[in-house]
């Protein structure tokens, strides 16, 4: 990819991110209800879609050159502005379940979010497809044709043990991080995807999150749908119900 194409993948990243942007303010001025509900599942699908759509834009950098330095600089740089502007929202669906298993959301509630998610999730790769259609750079019409990325490229349970590890330290290191400042939280969290991203991203894509999973690799869930749930969707799972059983039982008893 040329450096014009990488400004207009970029420039298409941070359009969305204002896109969004609007429509979240937008929903916090219109939408009033006595329970919430309607805003929650707004405010959450909206946060999904950026996430998502600006990941499957920023998959397609992976090859810029210097290689790896490129993406993972850009890697910290999005997650950076995404915890800046979607604060308050989850954003994955193995963060929600954490919640409801620690009790701080009801099922109700919980259920609503991660509805919100995976239809943030679809809406983002249609959205996606829609704009690689119309052909404005090279890769767009690459990645429209290529199918199944398959992203796995190891055995299916080194992969699930990669994305169970991951997600639970993930979700431990985000518990943890709740006591510092929200400015500086933004930036360690982004230092800590970055992180594995970098350890295990060739291996799995580092994903641990399966609203975003299934935006990404939609296609390899229906060719392999019961290995791609395993991986993507079963082992984040997993680690959410250990991070609630190490956090909310283990924990305690030792300090």
């Amino acid at each position: 990819m040329g450096l014009d194409e990488t400004w207009i993948s970029l420039l298409l990243m941070v359009g969305t991110m204002m896109l969004v942007g609007g429509c979240r303010k937008l929903t916090r001025r219109q939408v009033h209800s006595r329970r919430l509900h309607p805003r929650t599942f707004l405010l959450e699908l909206f946060a999904t879609f950026q996430i998502c759509a600006c990941t499957n834009e920023l998959r397609l950098l992976a090859n810029v050159q210097p290689k790896p330095h490129v993406a993972l600089t850009l890697t910290y740089v999005f997650t950076v502005l995404h915890g800046l502007t979607l604060t308050g929202s989850t954003c994955n669906p193995c963060g929600t379940l954490q919640q409801i298993l620690d009790g701080g959301i009801s099922v109700k509630q919980g259920g609503l979010k991660i509805g919100a998610q995976f239809a943030g999730a679809v809406l983002a790769r249609i959205y996606m497809h829609r704009i690689w259609s119309m052909g404005i750079i090279k890769v767009h019409s690459e990645a429209l044709a290529e199918g199944c990325c398959n992203p796995i490229q190891t055995t299916e349970t080194q992969a699930f043990c990669i994305e169970l590890l991951f997600s639970t330290v993930f979700q431990l290191t985000i518990l943890q991080f709740e006591a510092v400042k929200p400015r500086l939280r933004v930036h360690l969290i982004a230092l800590l995807i970055t992180m594995l991203v970098y350890g295990g991203g060739n291996l799995t894509g580092a994903i641990f999150n399966p609203a975003l999973a299934f935006s990404l690799h939609a296609s390899c869930f229906h060719d392999k749908f019961w290995d791609y749930s395993l991986v993507y969707w079963m082992a984040p799972s997993l680690g959410s119900v250990l991070v609630a059983i190490v956090w909310g039982e283990i924990l305690p008893l030792i300090f």
